[in-house]
């Protein structure tokens, strides 16, 4: 008879398979797996730990296959020895339900090698977690391109913290909607963040009632930094080019009393309505929406229209990998180059839109200097009519925040 839970295991184990074959990411996989086992919500929340622990922990994991057992395996093997380990030295999961319901979710053939291995990583747990002598890179499972390039910005100790932020579950913040009347909710029986009014820690189930009413709203403290720099102002026409799926329009929202003054534009035309539909059940009412893509000249009727602009450009994402878990096995040292290349684009495409002493912000969620302060400091060079007003930036390691860059850049009038 199959042990009781060998299902999550089984649904981690299909959810890994699909992510390694590159269609998927880590954060919606989640929903489509535990959905078609139809598992309860404490079962989607042990397969959300197990596959998100799996993918932080990837190279010391496979560190340990290495050690555990010799020879070749198939990948699916390889995948469920993967589920049995992180729960048995990483998640600390009690052995017998680590071992037993992992055993079940791999095929018949192999299941007597996966007891072994896993048998035999309890009696070795102890050896195993004595990592001191390996790489810092293999202790923290990142690429070694990655940690090497961080330890020139940074620093190895910063790097390490780093690393260690990057597989620490994230925390889920919340912002009070300043649009909604909350007389119901009490934001003070929830920590506020220190430096970030309006923001407070969320812990334990999300307050779904509250989210529905549009009475919060879930978003990092790091998030603010771009829209606090661009400073709307009720009255003003302002663009916020790459905003779906809509956190900072709303932040910007907020700021002016309304959406009724904002343009909303992104690529994919499919992300457009989830972004009305937040923007409106935070009671900001609707925002005028467009489809384009900023790697491609404004329409004529944008060029001179906007007292502020905010581009929150596509980036490499370094700064909030223990969001999105996957990131450092996706990203390689060229897409950053590439990456450059496209925000550059975008910033050219969207500077004729600015109006003579309009503000443009520039931000992103990543903490690469080429793509935060190098980049603005190109754009300026090139573009002696404008001005740098100040930046921000957000390192995890020395502000515990996600990592955010914003730039305040003026058009002199």
């Amino acid at each position: 008879m199959p042990a009781k839970n060998f299902h999550v295991r089984q649904a981690a184990v299909s959810a890994l398979r699909a992510w390694a074959k590159g269609h998927d990411y880590a954060e919606t996989l989640i929903d489509r797996h535990a959905d078609r086992r139809m598992l309860s919500s404490q079962d989607r929340g042990l397969l959300q730990a197990i596959l998100f622990a799996t993918l932080r922990h990837r190279r010391l994991l496979d560190h340990w296959i290495g050690i555990l057992r010799e020879g070749k395996l198939d990948p699916e093997t390889r995948d469920v020895l993967r589920v049995g380990l992180v729960q048995i030295l990483i998640l600390g999961i009690p052995d017998h339900a680590a071992v037993n319901e992992t055993v079940e979710a791999g095929k018949a053939s192999v299941r007597s090698l996966i007891n072994a291995v896993l048998r035999r990583a309890i009696t070795s747990r102890k050896r195993l977690l004595d990592v001191e002598e390996l790489p810092a890179a293999v202790v923290h499972s990142h690429p070694d391109w990655l940690y090497n390039r961080w330890r020139q910005e940074f620093g190895k100790a910063n790097t390490i913290s780093l690393m260690e932020w990057d597989n620490t579950p994230a925390e889920n913040y919340f912002r009070v909607n300043p649009l909604a009347k909350a007389d119901d909710f009490d934001p003070s029986t929830y920590p506020a963040v220190e430096g970030a009014p309006g923001f407070h820690e969320l812990s334990g189930a999300p307050p779904t009632a509250l989210l529905a009413a549009g009475k919060i709203y879930i978003q990092d403290p790091a998030t603010r930094h771009a829209v606090d720099l661009l400073a709307p102002q009720p009255g003003e026409g302002v663009l916020d080019a790459c905003a779906a799926p809509g956190g900072k329009a709303f932040l910007i929202a907020a700021a002016l009393g309304s959406a009724e003054n904002l343009l909303c534009t992104d690529s994919n035309e499919k992300r457009l309505p989830r972004l009305q539909e937040n923007l409106e059940r935070l009671h900001a009412g609707q925002a005028e929406t467009a489809v384009h893509d900023w790697t491609k000249p404004a329409p004529e009727e944008w060029h001179g229209a906007f007292d502020a602009i905010l581009l929150d450009v596509p980036c490499s994402n370094t700064g909030v990998i223990r969001r999105r878990v996957d990131v450092r096995w996706r990203l390689q040292a060229p897409d950053i180059e590439k990456l450059v290349v496209t925000q550059r684009k975008i910033l050219e495409a969207a500077l004729p839109c600015l109006k003579p002493g309009g503000r443009l912000v520039y931000s992103t969620c990543s903490i690469e200097r080429a793509e935060n302060a190098a980049q603005v400091e190109a754009f300026l060079a090139a573009h002696p009519e404008l001005e740098l007003v100040e930046t921000r930036d957000a390192l995890p390691f020395r502000d515990g925040t996600d990592g955010a860059f914003a730039a305040l850049i003026r058009r002199k009038a």
